[in-house]
């Protein structure tokens, strides 16, 4: 199905939703030009510095991790039903131990404008470039929050990424 340039808030609700049930899917590649896919959960989207960014959480034990700090550029992709399971396998799994896209026979497209590819099969796509990052910091951060979000001190790396594109199906069905 043909992908067409959207507004990056003409599925702000549908993106909402993927995120926080199920999940979306983030991309990035490293210098040696393989890509990994994960599940996020977190994420925002606004306007920072008279910009349209996504914010990504991703926690330094994570293989994108390094990917992402090799290369800065990210794309978040909203993935339909029928990819449930290989999103489940996504959050479950590292790209250090499996190529998740060949064991799920799931087939990439080059980004249109950032050095990170997509994911054919989802619906809606943005193409990031990260402008800033910051770590997720202790001793700032509600005492709730770090016994819920960080039993183990696993704490985030925030990257602020400008949404240079975005795009989605002719007929999005999610």
């Amino acid at each position: 199905m043909a992908k067409v340039a959207i507004e990056y808030t003409d599925y702000l609700k549908e993106t909402l939703k993927a995120l926080s049930s199920g999940g979306a899917l983030l991309v990035s590649q490293g210098n040696d030009g393989k890509p990994n896919v994960m599940t996020i959960g977190w994420g925002m989207i606004g306007i920072i510095w008279g910009r349209k960014i996504f914010t990504v959480l991703v926690r330094p034990s994570r293989y994108t991790f390094k990917l992402t700090e090799e290369n800065g550029d990210f794309t978040v992709n909203i993935p339909p039903k029928e990819l449930a399971k290989f999103t489940a396998f996504c959050g479950s799994r590292s790209g250090r131990d499996h190529d998740k896209f060949a064991e799920h026979n799931i087939s990439l497209s080059p980004g249109r404008v950032v050095n990170a590819p997509i994911i054919d099969k989802c619906v809606i796509h943005y193409e990031c470039r990260t402008v800033h990052k910051n770590d997720v910091l202790n001793s700032e951060l509600a005492r709730e929050i770090v016994s819920d979000a960080y039993p183990a001190g696993d704490f985030h790396k925030i990257y602020y990424g400008e949404i240079l594109a975005a795009y989605a199906d002719e007929e999005v069905n999610l």
